[in-house]
């Protein structure tokens, strides 16, 4: 209710292949992004929930059944203006919101993916640490720690910088504790990218029919040189930059074509085909994890894709996957794809914030 730019919609959906349809700005993403936002707690698409109102109301509510093994958990996420966000499963509400992250997995494929390959080390840490803090409840709590730990860290610094009084003891105290937070942290992320990379690598020479090589790896300050011993050796210029310049708040991952850097030289179509593997491994990894298999968000994907590779990703879909949600302005090329493979699906019309079962 009242969420985006749907004033109220009820929807059942098929626990297989649910197609929606409809002109581009009619609401298809912000439907998909209702169950993320079940999933996560968040937007995938909007930085602030004051953003998730429909324009002219001041709340807005999204409720929705999530099924696993055949048990049923109600999720309900609502904001009023002006007040606390409420989430709760049941009539229970959460004590803190990091607790419901990972219960009912959720894997959004978006065309603005493409930023984990052209973007910043920052997206590509944060899509594996969210990952990560999915199935592993103290990586997300030790990674919010450090976090905390680094804003303080950090605020000293310009405090020191502003006073011209830097205090070497009190700073050491802080290092004491990134240095803890931080060797877990990369240490978790060690042994992830081991369990990623083969995973990663399959979903790749698939989707390409084994046509290009490509990989990926973990990029650190660690690998080579202790936590204490960077952050003791990088003093002057963290005081002189106001800012911390050494640990895994810094760390990168490198994607791969061949032996070529793929940002700079990969197609538009590898870069988008090694998008979907990552996010294919994301699923794959978590489904493992967790023993059941996560809710598939296709957000208009097509574009960019050639035929061969669309058929491929639906091939995977057809066996491998659960239930799956497909967007797409195109609904004949859609159905055309679908049939081809075999795959039948429950279709609904967007229209404005209105939708519509076929």
């Amino acid at each position: 209710m009242n969420y985006k730019n749907y004033e109220e919609v009820n929807l059942d959906f098929s626990s297989r292949i649910n197609l929606l349809v409809g002109k581009n700005g009619s609401g298809k993403t912000n439907l998909l992004d209702a169950i993320y936002y079940l999933s996560f707690s968040k937007s995938a698409f909007s930085s602030s929930d004051q953003h998730c109102i429909l324009h002219g109301q001041n709340f807005f509510m999204a409720k929705g059944k999530f099924r696993i093994a055949d048990n049923d958990h109600e999720i309900l996420g609502s904001l009023q203006v002006g007040s606390k966000k409420v989430f709760k499963e049941g009539l229970n509400d959460y004590e803190k919101l990091s607790e419901h992250i990972g219960r009912f997995p959720v894997v959004l494929i978006a065309p603005d993916d493409i930023e984990l390959v052209k973007e910043s080390s920052e997206a590509r840490r944060k899509f594996f640490d969210g990952i990560i803090a999915q199935l592993d409840k103290k990586y997300l709590e030790e990674l919010m720690q450090y976090n905390h730990v680094l804003k303080q860290r950090n605020s000293l610094l310009r405090m020191f910088q502003e006073s011209g009084k830097p205090d070497w003891i009190v700073l050491e105290s802080y290092d004491t504790l990134l240095t803890k937070l931080g060797r877990f942290i990369f240490e978790k992320r060690v042994q992830f990218v081991a369990e990623f990379i083969p995973i990663f690598q399959r979903f790749y020479s698939f989707l390409v029919d084994e046509s290009e090589v490509t990989s990926l790896a973990y990029a650190s300050e660690l690998l080579e040189k202790g936590y204490e011993e960077g952050l003791r050796q990088s003093r002057q210029k963290d005081l002189a930059l106001q800012r911390t310049t050494f640990g895994i708040h810094r760390d990168d991952y490198l994607f791969t074509l061949g032996d070529k850097d793929l940002k700079k030289l990969g197609s538009q179509g590898q870069q988008k085909s090694f998008v979907i593997a990552l996010k294919l491994t994301q699923f794959e990894i978590i489904r493992h994890h967790k023993g059941f298999k996560p809710v598939l968000l296709l957000d208009d994907i097509f574009d960019k894709l050639d035929d061969f590779r669309i058929g491929k990703l639906l091939a995977m879909i057809k066996t491998d996957f659960g239930q799956t949600f497909i967007s797409d302005a195109r609904p004949d090329r859609t159905r055309g794809l679908l049939d081809q493979v075999g795959l039948s699906a429950s279709v609904f019309m967007v229209d404005s914030g209105k939708v519509t079962i076929l």
